[in-house]
């Protein structure tokens, strides 16, 4: 799975993931569960919605006090996360 963070594909959340609306995400085909904060639920929503990383970043940057180099950085954390757990796919 390419997670470079200049990858300018979408990424898909793989349809037979539950995420509820208090964070909390299970994938069925491993059993894993995992739990995400605030930021984390709006960038599931913005993946949702088909929003790439360009837009996800320039929304976090407006609606959060985060440096632009710590979110870029907690950014590609996050997503190589939810591909490591096949929570995403590349579109």
């Amino acid at each position: 799975m390419d997670l470079n963070p200049t990858n300018k594909n979408c990424m898909k959340i793989n349809k037979n993931i539950a995420i509820s609306e208090s964070g909390f995400i299970f994938n069925p085909n491993t059993g894993d569960s995992f739990s995400t904060n605030e930021v984390g639920q709006e960038i599931i929503r913005l993946l949702s919605e088909g929003k790439n990383r360009d837009d996800i970043t320039e929304y976090v940057l407006k609606n959060y006090e985060v440096e632009p180099a710590i979110l870029e950085k907690d950014l590609g954390d996050y997503f190589f996360m939810l591909g490591t757990y096949h929570i995403v796919k590349n579109d």
